[in-house]
């Protein structure tokens, strides 16, 4: 009997010992709220085809079927009871086709994202902060002029060497936004000391205002823990948005519709300029591409985006692309006291990429020469903004996106103002 009892605490204390301890970040949950919440979200656990199931948890993440999945095996933020992730567990479960939309966003995307957290060691939890930051949306704008899937500034693309210009916004683009978040990510998390909830806190509101938070508590004798830092309203929601997600994925609460766990996209790098003649081919690849500003003029992008079982026919088709016909674009002649950099300026190009577009050799133009514009040629017009007008209404006049009309004029906002100046570019091709 002893010798039993022994063994038996022995048992017990190897299973205390090897009980994870949650990071610095979590909260301590009093176990009546752990049972409220397991309460409200406890699913009933499967009895049919058992072996099936074991089947498929001896699989690594890398070899299931679904990305959703990937992420769910390799989930490790601990559960928090608080109530403002039980209030947007709520809200999730009240909008069951919310995920299925951000499903649809997410697949040429999602497969990437996680491949490169995981290259990082990165918490998986990271692959979803495109959800809460602009719902993966890659042409996304908020009031701050963020911009794209991570919704970085133009102050912190440029930080992280993401170009932006006239022609090409990076932060738009999804290889170089996920690269340059994950790095800001990496670099917070160093800051904060290795708390994840402060990191995740100081991306969106930024490093300063979190820390002024938590020497503010430290002083006031108070919790440095997320959850009782004075933050921004938006800050304090952005957290527990997160955390809801988690919860409903690792729990399986909501259905999360498949992506295929393959590569969706694959990059094709560009020299130069690169012109697709035919809009209906550009059309193909404009949701792969948001970055590029001003289609099918492809200046500035270091890569072009396309389907990954596509990309040996792209190939081809942007090769043939480098000496294609010019028809459709602008073609200016020099006139007296021009110059390739007075011309540049104008056409908000640089004298280089000026050059490589004619294939010129060196900086001398000479009078009644013509040169070819990547501007398109059919008509760039500037729009006045009347009375009762609203970017939709003046997309659906232009025959153009309200994404694009946002895009070409760096607006962050819906509203318009009357008097208001638009840049709208138009083509017949």
């Amino acid at each position: 009997m002893y010798r039993v009892l022994i063994i038996s605490l022995a048992a017990l204390l190897a299973a205390c010992q090897n009980t994870p301890q949650p990071p610095s970040s979590a909260a301590k949950e009093t176990a009546q709220e752990q049972e409220t919440i397991s309460t409200v979200t406890q699913q009933p656990v499967a009895t049919a085809e058992p072996s099936v199931a074991v089947i498929k948890e001896t699989k690594s993440p890398q070899q299931v079927d679904d990305v959703w999945q990937r992420v769910r095996m390799q989930l490790s933020f601990p559960e928090s009871q608080h109530k403002d992730v039980q209030k947007r567990v709520d809200w999730y479960l009240a909008h069951p086709n919310y995920m299925e939309e951000i499903s649809r966003r997410a697949q040429p995307y999602l497969y990437h994202i996680v491949t490169e957290v995981e290259k990082r060691n990165l918490p998986i939890e990271l692959a979803l902060m495109p959800l809460i930051e602009s719902d993966f949306d890659a042409s996304a704008y908020s009031h701050k002029h963020a911009s794209g899937l991570w919704q970085l500034t133009p102050s912190l693309a440029q930080y992280f060497k993401v170009k932006i210009s006239p022609w090409y916004d990076g932060r738009q683009d999804v290889i170089n936004s996920t690269d340059a978040a994950l790095d800001f990510l990496e670099y917070l998390h160093k800051r904060f000391d290795g708390d994840w909830y402060h990191t995740i806190a100081a991306y969106n509101v930024g490093e300063g205002r979190v820390l002024k938070a938590i020497e503010k508590n430290k002083k006031a004798g108070k919790s440095t823990d997320f959850f009782a830092l004075d933050l921004p309203k938006q800050t304090r929601h952005y957290v527990p948005k997160l955390l809801a997600a988690v919860h409903l994925l690792k729990h399986q609460k909501m259905v999360f519709p498949p992506i295929e766990n393959s590569p969706a996209i694959a990059t094709l790098p560009v020299k130069g300029a690169v012109i697709l003649a035919q809009r209906s081919q550009w059309q193909q690849l404009e949701n792969l591409n948001h970055g590029v500003i001003r289609f099918p003029a492809v200046i500035d992008a270091p890569h072009l985006v396309v389907p990954a079982n596509e990309k040996a026919q792209w190939q081809d088709i942007i090769a043939k692309q480098q000496s294609s016909d010019y028809s459709q674009w602008h073609h200016y002649t020099i006139a007296k006291g021009d110059s390739l950099s007075v011309i540049a300026k104008r056409y908000e190009l640089t004298t280089s990429q000026l050059k490589a577009f004619n294939n010129l050799k060196s900086d001398r133009i000479r009078v009644g020469d013509k040169l070819i514009l990547p501007v398109l040629a059919d008509e760039q017009i500037e729009h006045k903004v009347a009375s009762g007008e609203s970017l939709w209404k003046i997309a659906r006049r232009y025959d153009v996106t309200v994404t694009k009309l946002k895009q070409w004029n760096n607006l962050s906002r819906e509203t318009l103002r009357i008097g208001d100046k638009l840049k709208v570019f138009l083509s017949r091709s």
